[in-house]
């Protein structure tokens, strides 16, 4: 009897283990936006430069129109801004904390809408791929054998 009780703590301590580890370890792609934002019938325009740092390290430096990206473990993400909204002019420094959606590997956050105050749903979006399209090429068959010629 003892010899099953600590089997099944065994098999119970490995199952909580390995819960915990996939909560806490699961790793994201987060995408950054400088893009324009359209939400409400309101329209927020992109930023000269926004500079991003996770952990101290700057991961992207975004001029208009631009996206970049960094990775999280867990379901926390932490980042710092940089904004210069004018050459030479002042730099504004912001920090976000979001919670990172479980079952999405990839999001997009539009830093415009998160610096403008706007709902959760108006600045993050899954991440969607786009499919890669593969171009068939064609296969020329050569005939061997002339069978048209005279002898």
């Amino acid at each position: 009897m003892r010899k099953i009780l600590f089997r099944a703590g065994t098999i119970l301590i490995l199952l909580v283990i390995s819960g915990c580890m996939l909560y806490i370890g699961r790793g994201h792609t987060i995408y950054f936006d400088n893009k324009t934002l359209e939400y409400e019938g309101v329209k927020y325009d992109t930023i000269r430069r926004i500079n991003v740092n996770v952990n101290g390290e700057q991961v992207a430096k975004l001029s208009k129109k631009e996206r970049g990206l960094a990775t999280c473990m867990g379901q926390k993400f932490t980042f710092d801004i940089e904004v210069i909204r004018e050459k030479d002019g002042p730099v504004e420094n912001r920090s976000f904390t979001i919670d990172v959606p479980y079952h999405q590997d990839g999001i997009v956050l539009n830093l415009i809408g998160m610096m403008e105050g706007l709902p959760q749903e108006a600045w993050m979006t899954e991440f969607v791929p786009m499919p890669v399209v593969e171009e068939e090429e064609e296969e020329i068959v050569i005939d061997e054998f002339d069978v048209t010629s005279d002898r």
